[in-house]
């Protein structure tokens, strides 16, 4: 299908990642997954290829900034240009911490992923997107982003200054056909390896939201095919 679009998920893991590709899978989209792990994009496209929807693996650090144009080209040269990306990548290295105890070498040691990575990304996807016009660039983050929590700074501050980027983005592409926007999650992701860490360290998670991965991916296609809103907060927060 020549007509066939294309969706990349970078930072493709067990929970969020696999059910957008396997949403975007059902629509007829081709599928590019990025992340570290080769071994791991091989199970998830293996669950994939049981539902029938056929995904590329692109094993990458998306930390290295400095490849992260000739990622963007090595994707499009095998799949075609990229309609949607997702950029939804969980840090292994990112923990909370009190405002009052934060150092900046810590936001330092989080902002390559967090902030920076998005960044050299849209870059590198915009001039395609707004030639074409039409597009959609969707980060997911968690709830820090849009609202402080005392006590749990750490991340959020690095989150922050990527919405600041995003919604800024957005209304400069808007004219050109492109979207830009987020998605803010603020739960525990079922069959995610966030979740699973969690477990396995022995966090009582009876007192956390938990969320299926499922409807946060209805929620990303919504965000990228009807475009009312530049960013949703799930699970809603009560008023």
């Amino acid at each position: 299908m020549t007509d066939q679009k294309t969706i990349a998920i970078f930072g493709a893991g067990t929970g969020l990642g696999a059910s957008v590709a396997a949403r975007f899978g059902r629509e007829g989209y081709k599928v590019a997954l990025i992340a570290r792990g080769a071994a791991g994009l091989d199970k998830l496209k293996a669950k994939l290829a049981e539902r029938g929807i056929e995904a590329f693996s692109f094993p990458a650090d998306l930390t290295d900034l400095a490849a992260i144009p000739s990622l963007v080209q090595a994707i499009e040269a095998q799949l075609g240009p990229i309609d949607v990306a997702l950029f939804s990548p969980i840090s292994s290295t990112a923990y909370f911490v009190p405002a009052a105890d934060l150092k900046a070498s810590y936001l330092q040691s989080v902002s390559p992923l967090l902030t920076w990575a998005p960044i050299e990304l849209a870059h590198a996807v915009m001039p395609g997107m707004r030639s074409r016009g039409n597009g959609a660039f969707i980060v997911a983050d968690g709830l820090s982003a849009v609202l402080p929590i005392a006590g749990m700074s750490g991340p959020g501050p690095a989150m922050a200054a990527t919405r600041n980027y995003v919604m800024t983005l957005h209304d400069e592409v808007q004219p050109d056909g492109v979207f830009a926007g987020m998605l803010h999650v603020g739960a525990m992701i079922e069959n995610s390896t966030g979740m699973a860490a969690a477990v396995a360290a022995g966090m009582v998670l009876d007192s956390f939201p938990v969320v299926d991965p499922d409807t946060l991916a209805d929620e990303v296609w919504r965000l990228a095919k009807e475009r009312t809103r530049t960013e949703a907060i799930l699970p809603p927060m009560a008023h």
